[in-house]
């Protein structure tokens, strides 16, 4: 496990980097992966050694054999939502976005973890031709309406829907809403993206993007995985729009993390702790499972606590992760939280080194992209 002794923690917090301009790269535009291959498990897979720095160039195939019997694999079964929705001003005609993205309710009760079918108040980030003020009203092609009730700054708005009689939320929001595909996929979204922006196992509805590590997995991958004595849980946390938000100040320590809903079951919580009190590893398929298991520690115990609750943790080095042995990533944004996550766990100059070389070597970045695992 990636940690820092007490004694010494003082220290180190002072020598890790806290500039945001400390984890830029330049990426060449052509590395930016538009499409998805043909096949899931076809990305390429760069493995990083966190004791040594050493890396090697292997195929997402290759996974099952890279990992331990015993080895506990958390994924995140977040399924990605319609979220953007594009409609017009009610009396101007003026174009409006909004992107849907978590239930106003400031508490969350579903045993289904993040689902909130019939909410109608809802937090959107919105773009509109001449802005929006509370009290504007949106027209939406399927005879949803929305109501914008507050502006709560930083492009974030408070808005009412309502849908015609015998229609529910969920279901326009399904008819009306289009993928929202990351910013870095220029283009609109295609048939295929329907399957392909979702892994395999995504259950529980309520992202705005997809958990990208986990795009690369099939049912054969699984297969092999349990073949191994690879153990398999989940957990849910919703992707929100912090994911592709440009961090804006130079200083770290002012940045503000949106929040983003969670939920651990009973049996992950088992799985994981089971497995720390006998020495097994825990395997995070991704930044958000990361900070999910991380959020979900309780401090005191060092335990993995099943239950709902709301992240804005902001991983950076100089963080000392609790749960998380090996991570499981693609390759992110120059300037993002995601990078300076990665970084947390592998080291700022062994993550760049790593990027780097994955740049020289061809790898496909981003969402549609390659993998990059952490190891030991």
């Amino acid at each position: 496990m990636s940690s820092v002794p007490g004694r010494h923690r003082g220290w180190y917090k002072r020598l890790v980097s806290s500039l945001l301009s400390d984890y830029d790269f330049e990426l060449p535009e052509a590395q930016i992966a538009q499409h998805p291959l043909g096949a899931r498990d076809a990305s390429r897979l760069m493995t990083v050694s966190r004791s040594t720095g050493a890396w090697e160039h292997r195929r997402f195939v290759e996974l099952p054999e890279l990992l331990r019997p015993g080895d506990v694999l958390v994924l995140n079964d977040a399924r990605v939502i319609p979220a953007r929705l594009l409609g017009l001003k009610a009396g101007t005609g003026g174009r409006v976005e909004l992107l849907v993205v978590r239930p106003a309710a400031s508490t969350l009760t579903s045993a289904a973890l993040v689902q909130a079918p019939e909410a109608s108040e809802w937090i959107c980030l919105g773009q509109a031709s001449k802005g929006l003020k509370p009290g504007a009203r949106v027209e939406f092609p399927s005879g949803l309406t929305a109501e914008v009730l507050a502006a709560l700054g930083g492009g974030e708005y408070r808005v009412r829907f309502q849908a015609p009689p015998g229609a529910s939320f969920q279901q326009l929001l399904e008819q009306a809403g289009r993928l929202p595909l990351p910013p870095y996929i220029t283009r609109e979204p295609e048939a295929a993206d329907a399957e392909r922006y979702q892994t395999v196992y995504a259950r529980s509805s309520g992202s705005v993007a997809a958990p990208t590590a986990g795009l690369h997995f099939t049912e054969a991958t699984f297969q092999a995985l349990a073949a191994r004595g690879v153990r398999r849980v989940t957990v849910t946390l919703d992707v929100g729009p912090g994911t592709f938000l440009p961090v804006r100040e130079e200083k770290l320590d002012r940045h503000k993390m949106h929040p983003e809903r969670y939920g651990v079951p009973e049996e992950t919580a088992a799985e994981v702790n089971a497995a720390r009190a006998e020495g097994r590893r825990v395997v995070a398929v991704g930044t958000t499972v990361a900070r999910t298991l991380e959020s979900a520690t309780d401090p005191q115990t060092g335990r993995l606590r099943a239950g709902l609750g709301d992240t804005v943790l902001f991983i950076r080095p100089g963080y000392c992760f609790r749960q998380v042995d090996l991570l499981l990533t693609n390759f992110h944004l120059p300037r993002s939280t995601l990078v300076m996550l990665v970084s947390a766990l592998l080291g700022r100059e062994r993550t760049l080194a790593a990027y780097r070389e994955a740049i020289r070597a061809g790898y496909r970045f981003f969402s549609y992209g390659d993998a990059m695992l952490v190891t030991e």
